[in-house]
């Protein structure tokens, strides 16, 4: 029986996707084999011996010390796509908001619930509607920095709505350039996107590579007076450089999931609670996808969606399987299949794959190899961990 912790709440539909009797499920399980989580923070959590993946509902995995995970041999997965609706709907909640004066008007309007006179009501918001007159967004140009589920949907869904849409992605992948509709004007650097927009959004995941993405050098490159949406990471933007381009009139409005103190009481500003994945479709998608990689590998040790190591699957060939991590290093992969032949454990099918400075191994056996031969597969230089699946 495998062994499932939660932390956070999880959606009920990804929970059922875990079979009793198959699973030990709970927020207090001990020698858990997965973790299955959102938001909650794993740095000064203790790891178990047994663990071996951890599944988070959600695209973002900066609550998770990836680097640690990886050296233990830990599979660590997101959930890419699965609330990228909920993200794009947001976007375009955020693109009327900061092109008409909803939020003030709506704002202003609340002031009136003294007045019990019609008509003194409809003569204040005939004399107050010019103060949130706004722009249409048909035909501005929008640009998205980062074509993958998210951007790819956003850029899709800026299209319908009639404006020109320009990305940019240097590593968008041939899954997502797919879903991008044809009218997509793809740019080859930041700098030629900047220059164009109307409209930014970002949808680039936070890294040692897109931290503060936007800051005042590129801040100054934009078209004067643009309006900058931010559904990404906070850590994209650098918040100094976002108030500086404001007050230097490069930015004429933004708006964020991410509040932060230096942006309370602007009137250019607005805040929303990190509400991007925050609907019972995306929480549940989520849940489910997460379950079902976390089921996956266990079970079958097939890798999908890992943020630390590659991709791997191998349909069930018969026979036994072996699932190896290691350092992605010359001659690891040989000392096992040497170790199997010395042992006359004739190999069915196997896969390699490998990603920065690990990699991973699966392999099916006609006959079941055994403590010894794991043993010494797993003392062989290189090896990070072993399973007989």
């Amino acid at each position: 029986m495998y062994k499932i912790q939660t932390f956070n709440a999880i959606a009920d539909k990804g929970l059922a996707r875990f079979k009793p009797g198959q699973y030990d499920l709970g927020d207090r399980v001990a020698d858990a084999h997965g973790w299955l989580l959102r938001s909650h923070k794993l740095f000064d959590e203790p790891v178990p011996q047994s663990l071996l993946a951890i599944a988070r509902a959600g695209a973002g995995y900066n609550n998770i010390p990836v680097d640690e995970m990886t050296k233990r041999g830990i599979v660590v997965f997101n959930t890419p796509g699965a609330n990228a609706n909920a993200v794009k709907e947001l976007v375009a909640a955020g693109l009327f908001l900061c092109s008409r004066g909803i939020y003030g008007g709506i704002s202003w309007v609340s002031t009136l619930a003294e007045l019990d006179d019609e008509a003194e009501v409809s003569r204040q918001v005939e004399q107050a509607k010019k103060r949130y007159a706004g722009s249409e967004i048909a035909g501005k140009t929008l640009g998205v920095i980062g074509l993958g589920a998210i951007g790819s949907m956003v850029a899709n869904m800026a299209l319908e709505l009639g404006m020109r849409v320009v990305g940019f992605d240097p590593a968008i992948s041939v899954e997502a350039a797919w879903r991008l509709s044809s009218r997509v004007e793809k740019v080859d650097s930041l700098q030629a996107l900047l220059a164009e927009v109307d409209y930014l959004t970002l949808h680039v995941p936070a890294n040692e590579h897109t931290r503060h993405l936007l800051n005042s050098e590129t801040i100054r490159q934009i078209k004067k007076g643009a309006r900058l949406l931010n559904f990404a990471r906070q850590e994209v933007a650098d918040i100094n450089a976002v108030i500086r381009g404001l007050d230097e009139g490069y930015l004429s409005r933004y708006i964020t999931d991410f509040p932060h103190p230096s942006l309370f009481g602007r009137d250019d500003v607005l805040l929303l609670p990190h509400l991007g994945a925050s609907t019972q479709e995306a929480e549940e998608n989520c849940a489910v996808m997460a379950a079902d990689q976390l089921i996956e590998f266990l079970e079958n040790g097939n890798i999908v969606n890992s943020v630390n190591f590659p991709q791997t699957r191998m349909a069930r060939n018969g026979g036994f399987r072996i699932t190896i991590c290691n350092e992605n290093v010359p001659r690891v992969l040989g000392s096992v299949l040497s170790v199997l032949a010395e042992r006359n454990i004739n190999v069915v099918d196997m896969v390699n794959k490998s990603r920065g400075e690990v990699a991973y191994n699966i392999i099916d056996v006609e006959t079941e190899p055994g403590a010894g031969a794991l043993e010494e597969i797993r003392n062989a230089p290189g090896v990070i961990r072993v399973r007989l699946v």
